[in-house]
């Protein structure tokens, strides 16, 4: 409309500077005629420029297109850039940057207890599948987002009961959480980039017995702990007594009637050697 608009000022503008003449008098014909000229250069420039606009289009950093020409999407997208388009169509933009959404989901375990679990879902739209999306969905993606992103961790929790969703296997249920949003999301045209458990609020009574029930597993842990270390050092001091006592045995083997008296007579010699003053007494050896 504003081309055509743009246009017909055009055509007035040089009218009215062609027939100047006849609108006034000489004394004014010189200063309309300018008047109208000026317009006439101006409209021009406009219309140029609002014809040129229908051909070119700039699509900005982190955005992506589609054009729609009378109401039917054409079949490629529009990446960041300069583009040539059909003049009867229109751009529209979608972001093609990440996404976060942050919700808290009222939702259940196996054995049905209630609780609140703070998730977030990071995504962002497939630049390939920006038309099915436009068709299918339209520019406001998040309210079916969420929804089935509500749903899909009302499904996984289920398949969970309280103990292990507040405590070992969280890591597995945002794992489990990941495949399960991506194969819902990835159809409709969006990329699954992270989904994030946050915190799980279970009601107070019950995060009490948990942590209650945790504390009793790590003591009943160090208990085992206490008793394999106190077995172990039992056994390793019955098989150094039981050393010992094989020592011994085959030490008071060796000993033998003749050993004895060899290392008496030994002694005695030392003893007789040396200076001080001593009184040896022989006695309690019997050599035959």
């Amino acid at each position: 409309m504003s081309l055509i608009f743009s246009v017909l000022v055009t055509l007035v503008a040089f009218l009215v500077a062609l027939n100047s003449k006849n609108l006034a008098g000489e004394k004014n014909n010189k200063t309309i005629r300018a008047i109208a000229l000026l317009i006439g250069v101006l409209a021009t420039l406009l219309s140029f420029y609002q014809l040129i606009s229908r051909f070119l289009v700039i699509v900005p950093t982190g955005e992506v297109g589609i054009v729609e020409v009378f109401g039917k999407v054409e079949g490629r997208s529009l990446s960041p850039g300069v583009h040539f388009i059909n003049p009867f169509g229109r751009v529209i933009e979608f972001s093609s940057r990440l996404k976060d959404i942050k919700e808290t989901v009222d939702t259940t375990s196996k054995e049905g207890l209630e609780f609140k679990l703070d998730v977030s879902l990071q995504y962002k739209i497939d630049p390939q599948k920006v038309g099915e999306v436009y068709q299918n969905i339209g520019t406001q993606e998040q309210e079916i987002i969420i929804s089935r992103f509500r749903s899909i961790v009302r499904q996984t929790t289920a398949n969970y009961e309280s103990g292990s969703i507040y405590g070992e296997k969280r890591q597995e249920i945002a794992q489990r959480l990941h495949r399960e949003v991506s194969n819902n999301l990835n159809p409709l045209g969006f990329i699954v980039e992270e989904t994030l458990l946050r915190n799980v609020i279970l009601p107070e009574k019950i995060q009490a017995a948990i942590q209650q029930k945790l504390e009793a597993q790590q003591q009943s842990e160090q208990l085992d702990f206490e008793i394999e270390k106190a077995r172990k050092e039992a056994n390793r001091k019955k098989v150094e007594a039981q050393g010992l006592a094989d020592s011994q045995k085959i030490i008071s083997q060796g000993l033998t009637k003749e050993v004895l008296q060899l290392k008496a007579i030994e002694a005695t010699e030392k003893l007789a050697q040396s200076q001080n003053s001593k009184v040896i007494i022989l006695g309690g050896i019997d050599f035959n």
